[in-house]
């Protein structure tokens, strides 16, 4: 069994699959329209065959969005190595994303970074 995709409602769907697209490879199917429900969607696919939708109706009730809380807290990337944390955790900064923490090894052993993409959403970078 594999996770077939994960999906993410965003405000800015054309601007959240730009960053995923720019920052971590991901290639973008033509997108979708529902013209009964005003519902947009994209399938971003990365290099490895994982697959994150990115959706958008107008209706979307915006909400806070802590650092801890339940439901799902980030989406992880692996880059491979520590020089590619560094590389793309630096990349991000000075693009005007926040760095949350790191790079740094965490007590379990990840060497890790976390961004937020400017919806509030945790992005985790890691080897």
């Amino acid at each position: 069994m594999k996770i077939e995709h994960i999906a993410l409602y965003v405000n800015d769907l054309e601007q959240s699959k730009t960053f995923f697209e720019t920052y971590f490879g991901a290639t973008s199917n033509g997108g979708y329209h529902n013209k009964t429900k005003d519902f947009r969607s994209y399938f971003l696919t990365f290099d490895d065959g994982a697959r994150l939708e990115l959706m958008h109706i107008p209706t979307i009730v915006e909400a806070d969005k802590p650092l801890t809380r339940t439901g799902f807290a980030h989406i992880a990337f692996s880059v491979g190595s520590v020089e590619g944390v560094d590389v793309l955790t630096a990349r991000l900064q000075a693009d005007g994303y926040e760095v949350i923490s790191g790079p740094r090894t965490t007590g379990d052993g990840y060497y890790e970074s976390c961004i937020l993409d400017k919806e509030g959403n945790q992005i985790e970078i890691t080897v």
